[in-house]
C-alpha cells in the first residue's frame, strides 16, 4: 500500500538547503520514490502555516521508504537538510 510522505520546513541554511536539494532526486529515484510536491509558496487555506516549503512524496509502501531513508546515501545528503532546516516529516498510509 502506497505511503506518502510529507515534510514541512522552514529553511535557515540556504546554501546547505541548495547543496541538500541538488543530491535528492538522484536518490530518490534510486529507490523508486516518486516527488508529487515541492512549493515554496503554498496557498494557506485555513489557518495558519509556520513553515516555508512543503514537499510530498510517495513509496510503494513503508518498507520502501525505510530502505530509502535508512539507505547510506540518503543518510549522507540529509545531513544537510537536517542543519539547514526546522520542521516536520510525516508518514501518510495511503487506501
Amino acid at each position: 500500500m502506497t505511503v506518502y510522505v510529507l515534510a514541512q520546513i522552514s529553511i535557515h541554511d540556504r546554501r546547505r538547503y541548495d547543496r541538500y536539494a541538488a543530491r535528492f532526486m538522484p536518490v530518490l529515484t534510486r529507490y523508486q520514490g516518486r516527488l508529487l510536491a515541492a512549493d515554496e509558496a503554498p496557498v494557506t487555506v485555513e489557518g495558519s502555516w509556520p513553515y516555508d516549503k512543503v514537499v510530498l512524496m510517495a513509496f510503494e509502501d513503508r518498507a520502501a521508504f525505510e530502505r530509502w531513508a535508512n539507505s547510506p546515501e540518503y543518510r549522507e545528503i540529509s545531513e544537510d537538510r537536517l542543519a539547514a532546516t526546522d520542521g516536520v516529516v510525516l508518514t501518510v498510509q495511503g487506501f
